[in-house]
């Protein structure tokens, strides 16, 4: 809740952390498209109750995975605590996929939003600028190619996102396969020259509107 909201009186406050906890629950097995009457039935109160607290759906989401982006933050500032350039990328990315591939919900949110374009905030901005300095590290090191931006890294999140969604029944870890496999495209060593320019923040900003 915003720290100038006024505090919720105790039953309030209850039903709030009831439908968050329900939400959570529910869009981890079954991702984020449930019913939101289930999710006010799954935590025993009405759908008035629901709308009360969260206006829309997307009100409902960030208040379920708010602290997904502190983790996220946390993530990359021990990837650029590592002395290798490379084993922080890799790190960060690994991470990040393993909470994807954790909770369905999380990994539905991924593929319809990245840190640069989600709704702003403290967290975000500080994520976002994160994950540059850890791509530029790398860059700079020389073992990432040198045309590779930080808005390439969206094809490891939908990419990443299909593989969980379409293997997780079967091979739970086959995304780790993908992933090598993307990491080896990234190397430096590896590089031959790119068919198609980087998108930019702003395209990749409308192409995440119009995913969700």
């Amino acid at each position: 809740m915003p720290t100038h909201a006024k505090p919720l009186r105790r039953d309030a406050q209850r039903n709030r952390d009831l439908l968050v906890a329900a939400a959570r629950d529910l869009f981890a097995t079954r991702g984020l498209d449930v019913a939101l009457d289930e999710i006010a039935r799954t935590a025993g109160v009405s759908n008035g109750t629901l709308y009360n607290h969260f206006p829309s759906r997307n009100d409902l989401i960030d208040a379920v995975f708010a602290d997904r982006t502190a983790t996220v933050a946390r993530i990359a500032e021990h990837a650029l605590s590592m002395a290798d350039p490379w084993a922080g990328l890799v790190h960060f990315l690994e991470r990040v996929c393993e909470l994807q591939a954790a909770d369905r919900g999380y990994n539905d949110l991924v593929s319809r939003r990245v840190p640069q374009v989600a709704p702003p905030s403290e967290n975000h901005a500080r994520g976002y600028e994160l994950m540059q300095r850890i791509v530029r590290r790398a860059r700079e090191a020389g073992v990432l190619r040198e045309d590779c931006t930080l808005e390439d890294m969206a094809f490891v999140t939908w990419g990443i996102a299909r593989t969980v969604e379409a293997t997780g029944a079967v091979r739970p870890q086959a995304w780790r396969r993908h992933l090598a496999l993307i990491l080896d495209g990234f190397r430096a060593s590896a590089a031959h020259p790119l068919p198609e320019p980087p998108m930019t923040p702003d395209e990749l900003a409308r192409i995440m509107r119009e995913c969700s």
